[in-house]
C-alpha cells in the first residue's frame, strides 16, 4: 500500500490562505471596484460631451443610467456622514454653537432643492471649467441636501440622550474628546444613524430628477441618470418608460439593501445598550460571507488596526464632554451675552436685508398675504403629521420588535420610500378634475406621501435598538396592553420619534411646493398655501416673491421647531433618557 506524502502547511500560514469564502467574496468586490472605476473615470469627460448625448428611453441604458444615479447618491451619503459628525457634534456639545447650528438646520431642511441648485450650479462649474465633474458636483451636492439634515438631526438627539452612566463612565476612564467620540459618541448613536442613513438614500430618489437636469442660464445640463430617464419619459407621456424605471429602482434597491444597509444593521446590533443577548438578532449573509474569509480578513486588518490607533489617541481638542459641563463663571456669562448679541445682530441684519430686498417690489399687503398663506400649509403640516404618526408609530414598533420580520420588511419600506412621489401626482390630478373634487382638501395628502417615512424609519431605530432587559422586565411584571405602551415603549422611542417628526415635518413643508401646485398636460390645479404661492411665484420668475415665500417658510419651521419640537428633545434628554 503506498502512502500519499502531503506537503506540511504550518497551521499560521493555513489561516493566510483563501477558502471558499474567499472566492465568493474577491467576484464581488472586484466587480464593484470595477464598476466604480469605470463610473468616477466618465467624471472627467469633457462637459460638451453632455451637450451631444441625448438621453435615450431604450430600457438597455438603464443599468448604466442606474450605476451613474447610485455613484452620486452614495458620493452624497458619504459626504452626508462626514457633515453629521462634525455638525452634529458641534450642536450637540457646545450651548453656545447650538444656539447658532439648530436654527440654521431648521433653515437649511426647509429650503427647496432647487433653491440650493440655483446658488450652487454656478459654483460647481467654474470649480472645474470644461469638466463633468462640476456639474456631477452640482447633483452630487443637491442629493446631499436631501440626505444630510434628518442624518444630523438623528445624531444630534443620540448624542443629547446619551444615558447618564456611560457618560459617567467615559469620566472615570479619563477619555479625552476625541476618544470619547469615536469610543462611545458614535458607537452608541450608530443603530438609529444607520435607519436614518437608508431612509436619507431612499429619500434621494425624489430629488434625482431635479439635479440630474441642471439648468445655466439658458443652457441646460442634463446628466445620464434614471432621474433624467424618468424626466423624458414623463415629458414624452411615455408610460412604458415609467414601469421600466421603477422596475429598475426595485432591483437597484435590493442590491444596495443586501449589499450595504443590511449588513450594516446586523453589524450595528453588537452597539445596543443591554445586559442581555436578545435572541433574534439580525443577520446578513454578506457580513456572513466578510467575517468568514482568510485573504480578505488578513487584508483588512491593517486598516483595522489604523483606524483602532486614531481612534485611541488623544488629540489635544478643547471640545467640551458634554453641553451641561461647560463652566458658568462670571467670564463664561459674559462671553454668552456677548455671542448671544452677536447672533441677534447677524439675525437683524440678515431680515433686514431680505425686507429691503423684498419690500422693493412687494407691498405690506402682500406680506400679510402670504403669512396667511403660511398659516394655511402649517394647518395641512401639522394634521397630516399627526395622523402619519398614528398611522406608523405603532407599525414601526411592530417592525423593530422583530428582526425577522424587519428584514423582510427593509427593502419594502425602502422602496416606498425611494418611490418618486410625482409618479402619483398625474392620477390625483385626474381624479380631482373628474369628480370636480376641492383641491385644498385632496391634494393635501400629496404633501406627506414622501416624509412619513422619516417618521416609520425613526420608529423602527428606536424600537429596534430598545434594550432587551426592559422588555424582559415587562414581561416578568405582565405589564400589557395600554400601559406598556405608556410606560414602557412610547417612552423608550421618544427621542426618535420626535427626530422622525421634525425631519417629516420639515420635508412636508418642502413638499408642499411641488404637491400645491400639481399639472399634468394643460391640467393645472392649485391648493391654497405656502407651498403653491412659491411654485406659482417660480414659475413666473418673480425672484422678490420667490424671496418672501421661502423667507415666510423659514420663519415658520423656525418658529415650530422652537415651540413644539424643542420642548419635546428637552423633555427626551431630561425625563426620558436610558440609564
Amino acid at each position: 500500500m503506498t502512502r500519499v506524502a502531503r506537503p506540511f502547511i504550518p497551521a499560521t500560514a493555513r489561516r493566510l490562505l483563501p477558502n471558499r469564502w474567499d472566492f465568493i467574496a474577491f467576484p464581488l468586490i472586484i466587480g464593484f471596484l470595477m464598476v466604480s472605476s469605470s463610473g468616477i473615470r466618465q467624471t472627467w469627460a469633457p462637459l460638451a460631451n453632455l451637450q451631444t448625448e441625448v438621453i435615450s428611453l431604450d430600457p438597455a441604458n438603464l443599468p448604466e443610467y442606474a450605476l451613474r444615479t447610485t455613484l452620486r447618491m452614495l458620493a452624497a451619503m458619504v459626504a452626508s456622514l462626514v457633515f453629521t459628525l462634525v455638525y452634529g457634534t458641534l450642536a450637540a456639545k457646545s450651548r453656545r454653537a447650538e444656539k447658532l447650528l439648530v436654527p440654521m438646520l431648521d433653515i437649511l431642511q426647509s429650503i427647496p432643492v432647487l433653491g440650493y441648485i440655483s446658488f450652487t450650479v454656478t459654483f460647481f462649474l467654474a470649480l472645474f471649467p470644461g469638466r463633468v465633474l462640476g456639474a456631477e458636483c452640482a447633483a452630487i451636492f443637491a442629493i446631499f441636501t436631501s440626505q444630510a439634515w434628518n442624518m444630523t438631526f438623528s445624531f444630534y438627539q443620540s448624542m443629547r440622550t446619551q444615558p447618564r452612566d456611560l457618560s459617567e463612565v467615559a469620566v472615570n476612564l479619563r477619555l479625552s474628546p476625541w476618544q470619547r467620540f469615536w469610543k462611545l459618541d458614535v458607537p452608541y448613536s450608530m443603530p438609529g444613524l444607520i435607519w436614518n442613513m437608508m431612509m436619507s438614500m431612499s429619500g434621494g430618489w425624489f430629488f434625482v430628477v431635479a439635479s440630474e437636469a441642471i439648468t445655466v442660464g439658458d443652457k441646460t445640463v442634463t446628466l445620464p441618470g434614471i432621474g433624467a430617464y424618468l424626466a423624458t419619459a414623463i415629458v414624452q407621456r411615455d408610460l412604458h418608460a415609467v414601469g421600466w424605471v421603477i422596475l429598475t429602482m426595485v432591483v437597484v434597491i435590493v442590491i444596495y439593501d443586501q449589499f450595504l444597509f443590511r449588513p450594516m444593521v446586523a453589524w450595528s446590533d453588537k452597539f445596543r445598550l443591554e445586559d442581555t443577548v436578545s435572541q433574534s438578532a439580525p443577520e446578513s449573509w454578506v457580513l456572513n460571507v466578510i467575517q468568514r474569509t482568510r485573504a480578505i480578513q488578513f487584508l483588512l486588518r491593517p486598516f483595522g488596526k489604523l483606524l483602532r490607533t486614531l481612534a485611541r489617541m488623544r488629540m489635544p481638542l478643547s471640545l467640551p464632554a458634554a453641553i451641561h459641563s461647560e463652566s458658568k463663571t462670571p467670564l463664561s456669562r459674559v462671553i454668552d451675552w456677548m455671542w448671544a448679541a452677536l447672533l441677534v445682530v447677524m439675525g437683524v441684519s440678515a431680515a433686514w436685508k431680505i425686507c429691503t430686498f423684498v419690500l422693493t417690489e412687494v407691498g405690506a399687503s402682500e406680506v400679510l398675504r402670504v403669512l396667511g398663506l403660511g398659516l394655511i400649509t402649517l394647518v395641512r403640516v401639522v394634521v397630516l403629521i399627526a395622523i402619519a404618526s398614528v398611522i406608523w408609530v405603532p407599525l414601526g414598533v411592530l417592525i423593530g420588535l422583530r428582526p425577522k420580520l424587519a428584514e423582510r420588511i427593509q427593502p419594502i419600506a425602502q422602496f416606498l420610500a425611494a418611490f418618486p412621489a410625482n409618479l402619483l401626482f398625474p392620477i390625483f390630478v385626474v381624479a380631482i378634475v373628474h369628480f370636480h373634487a376641492n383641491p385644498d382638501i385632496w391634494l393635501s395628502p400629496l404633501i406627506v406621501l414622501g416624509t412619513q417615512w422619516y417618521i416609520l424609519f425613526n420608529v423602527i431605530a428606536g424600537a429596534t435598538t430598545f434594550p432587551n432587559d426592559f422588555k424582559e422586565a415587562a414581561t416578568n411584571f405582565r405589564i400589557r396592553g395600554w400601559q406598556w405602551w405608556r410606560q414602557i415603549m412610547l417612552p423608550g422611542i421618544f427621542p426618535y420619534y420626535v427626530t422622525g417628526a421634525i425631519t417629516a415635518s420639515g420635508g412636508a413643508w418642502n413638499a408642499s411646493i411641488v404637491s400645491e401646485y400639481v399639472q399634468w398636460g394643460d391640467d393645472k390645479l392649485a391648493a391654497h398655501g405656502l407651498g403653491a404661492y412659491i411654485a406659482q411665484m417660480t414659475e413666473a420668475g418673480d425672484y422678490p416673491r420667490i424671496l418672501l415665500g421661502i423667507a415666510v417658510m423659514a420663519l415658520f419651521v423656525v418658529l415650530f421647531n422652537r415651540l413644539l419640537w424643542r420642548p419635546m428633545y428637552a423633555i427626551a434628554e431630561n425625563k426620558l433618557r436610558l440609564n
